[in-house]
């Protein structure tokens, strides 16, 4: 394969990526409810996704490439999969926030190989597009980490007061 050739499977993958980033921080949103002082930052980071998932299909555009349906839909059953499975246990909330840490330092790395595959295709605008979604996937999985000790304590604080902690 050239390195274009390299460069457009790896935006397919991304488009899926974000596609199945799209579906668990709308369900994340959606269960959220004894912790709203999240949601801002989970909704701005759902708008700031889905642009991100159409840079990636215009960065596909450009190199005359189009997006995966099949991995888009392996993606989204994979989100809808984790959600579920989240939801059954009764610390949901800390599962989504540490899955979600874990997400996105998955796609801040991807994007980094994406800035370097780019670069290396010669195509120096998909690379400082990867580049700028790269640092937002960054600045969120900072933002989730420095979340977690205080999500973990009102969580466990909730429930040993009775409330509802799940979600």
């Amino acid at each position: 394969m050239t390195a274009k050739e390299t460069l457009a499977a790896w935006l397919r993958d991304a488009h899926a990526m974000e596609g199945q980033a799209i579906t668990l921080l709308e369900t994340q949103i959606e269960r959220l409810d004894s912790y709203p002082e999240a949601l801002p930052q989970l909704k701005r980071h759902l708008e700031e996704t889905k642009t991100q998932r159409s840079d990636v299909e215009q960065c596909l555009a450009d190199l005359g490439e189009d997006t995966s349906l099949l991995k888009d839909a392996t993606m989204k059953l994979g989100a809808n999969l984790q959600g579920m499975m989240h939801a059954a246990s009764s610390d949901e909330v800390l599962k989504h926030a540490i899955g979600s840490n874990a997400f996105e330092n998955f796609e801040a790395g991807c994007y980094r190989s994406l800035v370097a595959a780019a670069e290396q295709a010669g195509e120096p605008k998909i690379a400082a597009t990867c580049k700028r979604i790269m640092d937002q996937e960054v600045d969120m999985a900072h933002w989730v980490w420095d979340q977690l000790p205080q999500l973990t304590q009102k969580y466990m604080a909730r429930e040993e007061q009775g409330l509802a902690a799940k979600r």
